[in-house]
């Protein structure tokens, strides 16, 4: 499990990393470069080369995790992380070995190690703190310990009562060799354990030789002579913890009004921010703010005529008035728009943005790089499609277009244009249908220059093109749970997301509705179905979001489909956003437990416990010291009322099997005390479908010596 509270924001660290285990503390600048060491070393893995100079080391460094697809991508952790490195490590015979873990930031040169422990059948570990918002790499070293194994074969030779001198003697060369290397912080005990060995009193010298600090001192000068070094150089991306944790709120500014027909400015969506903000969402996302085309708009439902007032899609991005680094003029200015972020900072919300990779047939870019396009047989260009649905009013990119550098770096531009705007999130739309290679690419550009940028995959796509996504860098990705309704099928693919390797490289952001997606569990289920929903988006995952009207139980849909009807998407709406039966209220207390909680802001500490209902859905979190124990029982049925016996593993979560423990339920503010593993629940989705509780051990408290 990952270390760090991300409740608590981590000061910047300049000039010091902190190490668990690690050997010396180093400061920068500079970094210092390791000693060269007599024999070098060769690389775990290589084929053994008699001609080259170096004896090929007899060291093996195999199945080291974590590591993904060879090597090939990095890793995901989040600043204050603790990043663990296992490797199996060995050689023939029985001499001892030590290992180290090399790390540094990517763009320095100076390796900083930590030293591997060994943990049993030659496999070793090591850990390290990731203390900044940048990439780092790693790999290992391992090499033959002579002073190790000369101090294990005193130790049995003395214990047998044999004569040692060979050894002193052996001993003292072995020291005297390392002197040449050591500090001078550490000549002072060198030169007094080289006299001691060659001293007349052989109890004495033993003594003095098998003594720990000799040792330490020993273990920060030992030779390097037949080392190997791991054959990669790993990669870690650090995100800042937002990339783990955080409430999205997801709206169409031009909704945010309060006249009908008319679209909100962007200062009139920056009234709405202190709601979200009380709502306790830490995320604004904005649907394309950008002008919207003329030419083939669409109406209301998806008309394919629009009257002269409909608004157009928002996804037509381009007209005379600008492409994608322009803002829509019935939204506004770009003062506006940056006055809509100040807004949302000095709420504590981050802004996200749309960042839709498409064109209307009015966007600047058709006339002026037309081959960006796809040009059919008779001239014109190609307009998207996703049989038997047809989009009109916008032309996909060619990617494979001659001019492909161009488009590239001009994307690259319109993503930096809006960094410097304040904007630190982008939602991307379907990156599935655009060359990975160019994602890995244009994500990689931007955090160079600002590694505090994230990028949300909108891709509902097939498994492995999602996860490919993943790996090439997207900070976080919509997942299936959408469409995961019942208990196994949840229970089956939140393990695939948070306990096996995927979780080294994709965080699931759970949407439960999305503006292009109403499913059909909201649809039917009413009021229950949106708090059910809401209750497993934000406990299952740290990261979450809701697309506005959810509050509001909106679930008017198109008969037959899984889309809203009279969407937002096709014209202007105004909500009543105090209107009866919303969940308002259920929404911030759900996001002030996730607050309260940092067991609820860690990804990958989600497990699984039994309930003998097929309805019921029973997991737990908990932080690595089990101070913070969270425990979810949700009915997923909206309909009917379950009651099931859950079974909870208490000696993994710290507690005495028969001695009781205190169950705060955290949605109604009571207090139990349960005694023993199995327990009781009754969960009526028209009264309360989920339930929340804090575990802790009852501390008992002998009055007689509190008072005494």
């Amino acid at each position: 499990m990952r270390l760090g509270n991300p409740a608590v924001k981590l000061p910047r660290v300049v000039g010091v990393v902190g190490v668990v285990g690690v050997v010396g503390v180093v400061a920068r600048p500079p970094l210092p470069l390791l000693p060269t060491y007599p024999g070098g070393a060769t690389v775990a893995g290589s084929i053994p080369s008699p001609g080259s100079a170096a004896q090929p080391s007899r060291i093996i460094i195999e199945r080291v995790r974590p590591e993904l697809d060879c090597g090939r991508y990095p890793i995901k952790r989040e600043v204050g992380d603790l990043l663990e490195v296992s490797a199996d490590i060995f050689k023939d015979g029985h001499d001892a070995i030590a290992a180290v873990l090399r790390y540094r930031r990517r763009a320095d040169d100076g390796w900083l190690e930590v030293e591997m422990r060994h943990v049993g059948n030659d496999r070793w570990t090591a850990s390290v703190v990731l203390t900044e918002n940048t990439r780092y790499v790693y790999t290992l070293q391992a090499f033959p310990d002579h002073f190790a194994t000369w101090r294990e074969e005193l130790e049995k030779k003395t214990a047998a009562g044999l004569d040692v001198a060979l050894e002193l003697r052996e001993g003292r060369a072995i020291i005297e060799e390392a002197r040449g290397r050591s500090s001078p912080d550490d000549h002072g005990l060198l030169n007094s354990a080289i006299a001691v060995a060659v001293g007349g009193d052989k109890a004495a010298a033993v003594h003095h030789l098998l003594g720990n600090d000799l040792a330490a001192t020993m273990r920060r000068s030992r030779s390097r002579a037949g080392a190997a070094t791991y054959g990669r150089e790993l990669e870690v991306v650090v995100d800042r913890v937002a990339a783990r944790y955080a409430a999205w709120y997801e709206f169409f500014p031009r909704s945010a009004g309060t006249v009908p027909g008319r679209s909100a400015t962007l200062r009139e969506a920056a009234a709405r921010l202190p709601a979200i903000a009380a709502m306790g969402f830490d995320v604004v996302y904005l649907l394309p703010v950008h002008p919207i085309g003329r030419t083939h708009r669409k109406g209301p439902n998806n008309s394919l005529v629009a009257g002269p007032d409909d608004p157009g899609v928002p996804y037509a991005i381009g007209s005379a008035d600008g492409g994608h680094d322009a803002i829509s003029p019935d939204l506004g200015t770009l003062d506006d728009f940056r006055a809509f972020v100040a807004a949302a900072h000095g709420l504590a919300l981050e802004v996200a943005l749309d960042l839709a990779i498409q064109t209307s047939p009015d966007h600047p870019w058709v006339a002026a790089h037309p081959d960006w396009f796809h040009i059919r047989p008779d001239g014109s260009i190609r307009y998207a499609e996703n049989p038997p649905k047809k989009y009109q009013d916008i032309y996909p990119i060619n990617f494979d277009s001659p001019d492909w550098r161009n488009l590239w770096a001009e994307l690259k531009r319109i993503v930096l244009f809006w960094v410097e705007q304040g904007v630190t999130t982008f939602r991307v739309d379907n990156p599935h249908t655009k060359p990975i290679a160019f994602w890995e690419w244009l994500i990689a550009e931007v955090q160079r220059a600002h590694p505090d940028v994230l990028f949300l995959s909108e891709a509902f796509t097939r498994p492995k093109v999602m996860k490919a996504l993943a790996k090439a860098g997207f900070t976080q990705s919509y997942t299936y749970f959408t469409w995961r309704n019942f208990k196994r099928e949840l229970a089956e693919y939140f393990t695939e997301l948070t306990q096996t390797e995927v979780a080294e490289y994709m965080r699931g952001n759970l949407f439960p509705n999305t503006h292009d997606i109403l499913p059909y569990i909201l649809q039917e289920g009413g009021r229950p179905a949106f708090k059910i929903r809401l209750a497993l988006a934000a406990t299952l995952s740290s990261v979450y979001g809701i697309y506005s009207g959810f509050e509001l139980c909106e679930a008017t849909a198109v008969p037959g489909k899984e889309e809203y009807l009279r969407s937002e998407k096709y014209e202007h709406k105004v909500w009543d956003w105090d209107r009866p039966g919303n969940i308002v209220d259920y929404v911030a207390s759900m996001n002030a437990i996730r607050r309260r909680h940092p067991a609820l802001q860690e990804y990958d500490n989600l497990r699984f416990f039994s309930s003998d209902d097929e309805n019921v859905l029973c997991y737990g979190k908990a932080t690595a010291d089990r101070s913070d124990i969270v425990l979810i029982v949700v009915n997923v049925d909206p309909f009917g009322t379950h009651e099931t016996t859950i079974r909870l593993p208490l000696a993994e979560l710290g507690i005495e099997e028969a001695e009781p423990y205190r169950v705060d339920d955290l949605l109604s503010g009571e207090t139990h005390l349960w005694t023993g593993g199995e327990q009781r629940l009754r969960l009526d989705p028209h009264e309360e479908p989920a339930r929340l509780f804090a575990l802790r051990p009852w501390v008992r408290v002998d009055y007689a010596e509190s008072c005494g």
